[in-house]
């Protein structure tokens, strides 16, 4: 309850046409390009599956034969799963790329879109190698109750890489060097009470043209990151605030810290299905069997997907609350948002399915919504 708990006040959403804010022409566009995302999604996903459906059947007597002991098979397998499954995703990577650059929102360059991914999968790759060391040896020493023993073991790990990311992710940044910009975001910043926060630019022109920010890290290694595709004059001045009056919102509210206690609340749990599940093979205490868990967890983590949203929508709900109450500008924010329809071919009211399976964030018309509100109650 505590960290469901935030600080939006009740609104009503609902009576809100997007045909007073979006033309017919922009909503088709941006139906039309979602369509084609989601379906790129869909057959990602898939092909995920199958692999690791091929992977369980094939792996296990090939594991037996290794003969490198419990770990050294257990990192020859693991870095196997890895390896086929970036391969497997690489085609849907590139087709999403294309798609992109096929209705104008990044340039087709390969080589600048595998860089900029280069942290994210040295550190997600290391990360999952220590998981599955951690599971396996435990599995060992423990029997089938290895879940209690590793969920404390993967808390402290997550929270490690999560620190660790807010300085990575910062890494390829540099200093605003607007001196207005600057002065604004000192402002946000000391109204909102976080003016320790660091606030970056991040070239990423090379590889997309849409607008985003973030926020990552926590405590010493906490740091906003603005792209410089937000700076490049599609937005105004009262907009970029209303940016980063939200991702600063996030660094107010702690919402990186309450998303790793989300997760240490679901760790134990999610590890017992683990567990239960791969036992009927032998355990995990066998390597052979780490395609079968990597194939539950991905189910998992399907299945939680809608939950992990809705929590995540709360937060960023929560973050768009207080730029409106920091900015004090709700046409600002409001066109901000319409500004993101334009950038990204963002839905203003997605179909469920990427509502709840895709969307971490509130819907444009969600968003705009709750702007209006707020300046009808400034009246």
């Amino acid at each position: 309850m505590l960290l469901w708990n935030t600080t939006v006040p009740p609104l009503d959403l609902d009576g809100f046409d997007e045909h007073r804010y979006f033309g017919e022409r922009a909503m088709d566009r941006a139906h039309d390009y979602s369509q084609g995302a989601r379906a790129i999604w869909l057959l990602s996903t898939a092909a995920t599956i199958a692999t690791l459906i091929v992977l369980v059947r094939i792996i296990p007597p090939r594991a037996a034969r290794l003969g490198l002991g419990r770990i050294g098979s257990a990192i020859v397998v693991g870095m196997l799963i890895l390896v086929t499954l970036w391969f497997v995703a690489l085609p849907f990577g590139l087709a999403s790329l294309w798609w992109q650059h096929h209705w104008g929102l990044a340039p087709f360059d390969i080589f600048s879109w595998l860089v900029a991914q280069r942290y994210a999968l040295a550190v997600g790759g290391a990360f999952a190698m220590l998981v599955i060391v951690v599971v396996v040896g435990f599995a060992a020493r423990f029997g089938r109750l290895w879940w209690i023993a590793a969920a404390p073991v993967f808390i402290v790990l997550l929270a490690a890489l999560v620190f660790v990311s807010g300085w990575l992710l910062a890494a390829d940044t540099t200093a605003i060097r607007d001196a207005t910009l600057q002065a604004d975001v000192t402002r946000l910043a000391r109204a909102e009470g976080v003016d320790d926060t660091p606030v970056h630019v991040q070239d990423v022109d090379d590889w997309t043209d849409q607008a985003n920010a973030f926020a990552a890290g926590y405590g010493p290694s906490t740091n906003v990151v603005l792209w410089n595709t937000l700076l490049d004059g599609r937005f105004s001045r009262s907009e970029v605030n209303a940016v980063v009056a939200h991702e600063l919102g996030h660094v107010k509210r702690r919402h990186v810290v309450k998303s790793l206690a989300w997760f240490a609340l679901f760790a134990l749990p999610a590890g017992l299905l683990v567990a239960e599940l791969t036992r009927r093979r032998g355990g995990l205490q066998d390597p052979a069997n780490l395609p079968y868990a990597m194939l539950v967890f991905t189910i998992i983590g399907l299945a939680a997907a809608p939950f992990q949203n809705l929590v995540s929508r709360r937060y960023e709900a929560e973050a768009d609350w207080i730029a409106l109450q920091t900015t004090k500008n709700p046409v600002a924010v409001k066109e901000l948002f319409r500004g993101f329809e334009r950038t990204s071919l963002e839905e203003p009211n997605p179909p469920l399915l990427d509502y709840v399976w895709l969307e971490g964030h509130p819907t444009i018309m969600q968003r705009i919504a709750m702007a209006e509100r707020y300046r009808e109650g400034r009246r």
